[in-house]
């Protein structure tokens, strides 16, 4: 093993939980009343549209959570807009809780191996990552929002494996998504480690479960 890529939402912000599992209940502690499929419904509607609706480069995270969060309270909820700095931020602060739990286990795992992101996102992961203090941590940032590509395309994962001189058997791929993250590894010829906190994680072919990213190190051995 030469290289470890990683999923950045549900991945690195979370032990396996995606945006949309961390955001709900955000929304009901703050007083938002809506049912889960009209949540659900208007949380796509924002983050789908995010990109051509603003420019995201050189956003930071709590500013670009706050376009979303935006987005989905002036759909379901516009007489509450005024939560948006207050959602956003929480839901920052817990992603950064997160950062600082895991850093020194990247740090350690950088000095075996070289690192990278591979993501669905926006466009500006590179920039959040920077602001966070993580980028240096990684090697190369594969963004689909730069990059036109999503996952689970081979596509995107190989972009990362040559721009960490590996090849694709060499890579790891870590993500917590079964059709997006383990099935697009496996379909560019990569190992795969699946982030999943479930008393009976699915099987997708995984070669390791973790609870969190930062059991690594042991599995990896």
């Amino acid at each position: 093993m030469r290289s470890v890529l990683f999923d950045y939402g549900g991945t690195l912000d979370s032990d396996g939980a995606t945006w949309i599992e961390r955001f709900y209940p955000l929304y009901e502690e703050f007083g938002v009343a809506v049912s889960r499929e009209r949540f659900d419904r208007a949380f796509y509607d924002s983050d789908d549209g995010l990109p051509r609706r603003y420019a995201l480069d050189g956003l930071d995270l709590e500013q670009t959570l706050r376009l979303q969060v935006g987005g989905v309270l002036a759909e379901i909820a516009p007489h509450q807009v005024g939560l948006t700095d207050k959602i956003a931020a929480r839901f920052a602060e817990d992603s950064r809780v997160q950062f600082r739990r895991l850093k020194p286990v990247l740090e350690r795992l950088s000095e075996r191996y070289r690192l990278g992101v591979v993501s669905n996102f926006y466009g500006n992961l590179d920039g959040i990552l920077r602001a966070e203090g993580l980028r240096p941590l990684f090697t190369v940032v594969a963004d689909s929002g730069v990059l036109g590509v999503e996952k689970p395309a081979p596509e995107i994962f190989l972009h990362a494996a040559r721009a960490l001189d590996s090849e694709p058997q060499d890579c790891v791929m870590v993500g917590d998504s079964v059709p997006r993250d383990m099935k697009g590894a496996s379909a560019a010829g990569m190992r795969k480690a699946l982030v999943c906190a479930k008393t009976a994680p699915p099987d997708a072919g995984q070669d390791w479960t973790v609870r969190s990213v930062a059991e690594l190190e042991s599995a990896f051995g």
